[in-house]
C-alpha cells in the first residue's frame, strides 16, 4: 500500500494535474480532499486537453476510483457540466464518487462572496467570487447544506428555510440587495440531487477499504500551500 500526497508549495498552478495523471496510471484511488471548484488542474493526455476544477485527474484512467471527498465544497452545476463535458468526450465518469458529507455550493455563498468582494472596494482580495470561503463558513458555523442533505428533500427543505431566510435579511438589510427565491432554490437543488445521485456515496467506506486492500491511493490538493489560511500570506489567501 502507498499514499502519495500531491501539493503545490506556492500559490496554486504548480503542475499538480499533470503529476497526478503520470501517477495515477498505478492507482487504485484518486482522491480531491479540498477546495472547490475554484481550482484548475490542467491535463493533457492521448485523448487530448482537458481542464478540470472539481473532478480528480484520474477520471481517464478506466480502473481507477475518482473520489471527491467531504473535505471538498462542491458546487452541483459546476459539476454536473463538468461531468457532462467529459461524457461527451468519450471520458467514463460512472467512476466518480462524491462524499455524501461533502457540503454544497448554493446561490447564497456565490452572491455574498460577490457582494463582499466589492464591498471591500481597493482593498478587494481577489477572490473567484465562486462561493468557496462562504461555503466553508457555513460549515464551520454548522449551518451548511450537505450533498446527502439534496437526497432527502423534507431535511432539504428544512435546512434551506431556516438557512435561506437568514441570508436574504443579510442581502437585503447590509448590502442592499435582492432576495433569493426559495422555491427556486429549493427546486434547482434538488434536481441537482437527482442528477448526481448515482454519484453520492459514503466515501469513507470506499477509501478505507482500499487502504484495507493495501491499494495505492493518490490524495490530489488543491490551490498551494502559500493560500493556507494559516500558513500562506493572509488575508489573500
Amino acid at each position: 500500500m502507498s499514499v502519495v500526497v500531491v501539493v503545490g508549495g506556492q500559490w496554486g498552478d504548480e503542475g499538480k494535474g499533470k503529476v497526478v495523471d503520470i501517477l495515477a496510471e498505478r492507482a487504485e484511488l484518486v482522491v480531491r480532499y479540498q477546495g472547490g471548484n475554484n481550482a484548475g488542474h490542467t491535463v493533457v493526455n492521448d485523448l487530448g486537453k482537458f481542464a478540470l476544477n472539481l473532478v480528480p485527474s484520474g477520471i481517464f484512467y478506466p480502473g481507477v476510483t475518482c473520489v471527491i471527498g467531504n473535505g471538498v465544497v462542491v458546487d452541483p452545476a459546476a459539476l454536473l457540466n463538468e461531468l457532462e463535458t467529459l461524457s461527451s468526450r468519450g471520458i467514463q465518469t460512472d467512476r466518480l464518487k462524491v462524499s455524501d458529507r461533502a457540503h454544497a455550493v448554493m446561490p447564497y455563498h456565490r452572491l455574498m462572496d460577490q457582494l463582499e468582494e466589492q464591498s471591500r472596494g481597493g482593498r478587494a482580495i481577489g477572490t473567484t467570487q465562486k462561493g468557496i470561503g462562504p461555503a466553508y463558513g457555513d460549515k464551520v458555523n454548522r449551518i451548511g447544506i450537505r450533498m446527502g442533505d439534496l437526497l432527502e428533500p423534507k431535511l432539504f427543505r428544512e435546512k434551506l428555510e431556516h438557512t435561506l431566510a437568514f441570508k436574504n435579511k443579510t442581502f437585503v438589510h447590509l448590502y442592499g440587495a435582492a432576495e433569493l427565491d426559495f422555491d427556486e432554490v429549493y427546486e434547482q437543488y434538488l434536481g441537482y440531487g437527482e442528477q448526481l445521485r448515482p454519484h453520492i456515496a459514503d466515501t469513507y467506506a470506499i477509501v478505507n477499504g482500499a487502504l484495507r486492500r493495501n491499494g495505492n491511493v493518490i490524495l490530489e490538493g488543491a490551490q498551494g500551500s502559500l493560500l493556507d489560511l494559516d500558513y500562506g500570506t493572509y488575508p489573500y489567501v
